[in-house]
């Protein structure tokens, strides 16, 4: 069952070189997360990833300055909040 989700991935990478990939949110891409998740914690975990990053690394997410800490901070379209430890670096370096 790992395979239904592991092998479109793999032919993601193979088929899209990573330039030309869609630039995520997260620190440790979308697609990596969710090979990671599935080969390490089984097919169920690795579904729960890749919903949570398809509804959340989209438009929507904003990009601030925390006040009381002074570091930078995204929210996420469901609300959670990622601290700049798990940013992308191309939102940091903005």
């Amino acid at each position: 069952m790992k395979k239904l989700i592991t092998l479109p991935i793999k032919l993601y990478w193979w088929a899209i070189p990573p330039h030309k990939r869609r630039k995520c949110l997260f620190k440790t891409s979308c697609s990596k997360h969710v090979y990671i998740q599935t080969t390490t914690e089984g097919f169920f975990s690795g579904l729960k990833a890749l919903h949570y990053r398809y509804y959340n690394c989209r438009s929507g997410a904003m990009v601030i300055k925390n006040p009381l800490t002074g570091k930078l901070q995204i929210i996420l379209p469901n609300n959670h909040v990622l601290n700049e430890q798990e940013i992308s670096d191309r939102f940091i370096n903005q």
